[in-house]
């Protein structure tokens, strides 16, 4: 008997800045709950997955509220009733002095080729609290948790930041950067599934809705 195909959905959080507010980059030390339109992105998400027949056995989240909050929704869209398990791994980067700051702020200090880096190649900005090394490895064990599990279909909800690294578990980044953009929306999700000894991305970026 061939052994079960495994489903790794990783999904970003709902909007956390309502019409009016000024965005700022949110990290690791910014704690913020989830918009209206936050809260029916994670509902479009959940009966999304619900009628794609993809309802996870095991969910994930970060300590975050916004995390937290998007995977309950999911799970009640999704018509399930299942315990979120938190992980340190899934918070979002610590943003250093830019953390909590505008954009135009960010770019001031550290310069739009810095940014487009972060956002096409995961190059760390100067001054950001985050290893890509370890966040690898954290994907990639959990990944390995996951092949074992006997359970087949797990939802990570994370943020931007941490979710980019989540291609490393199928051993080709570059492949994967050439298919995709690294960047997740707001209420976006990607598919990664197991099978024949190896994990590939299926999609990425999808948003409900749109």
């Amino acid at each position: 008997m061939s052994a079960a195909v495994k489903t790794l959905i990783v999904a970003r959080h709902g909007n956390t800045f309502g019409p009016g507010d000024t965005p700022t980059r949110v990290g690791a030390r910014t704690d913020l709950a989830l918009v209206e339109s936050g809260i029916q992105q994670a509902r479009l998400l959940g009966t999304h997955l619900r009628a794609q027949g993809i309802l996870p056995e095991d969910v994930y989240a970060s300590p975050l509220k916004r995390t937290q909050e998007t995977a309950r929704i999911v799970l009640k869209a999704c018509g399930l009733d299942l315990r979120i398990k938190t992980l340190e791994m899934l918070r979002e980067v610590d943003y250093g002095p830019d953390e909590n700051q505008p954009e135009e702020a960010v770019i001031a200090r550290i310069g739009a080729q810095a940014l487009k880096d972060w956002d096409e190649r995961a190059v760390v900005p100067p001054g950001w609290l985050a290893d890509p090394a370890r966040m690898t490895a954290d994907w990639i064990t959990l990944s390995q948790y996951l092949i074992k599990s006997r359970k087949n279909v797990f939802l990570a909800v994370t943020s931007n930041g941490v979710a980019r690294f989540a291609p490393h578990i199928t051993g080709d980044f570059e492949g994967f950067r050439a298919r995709f953009d690294l960047k997740l929306k707001t209420g976006a999700y990607g598919v990664f599934k197991y099978e024949g000894g190896r994990w590939f991305a299926e999609r990425w970026n999808f948003r409900p809705g749109h």
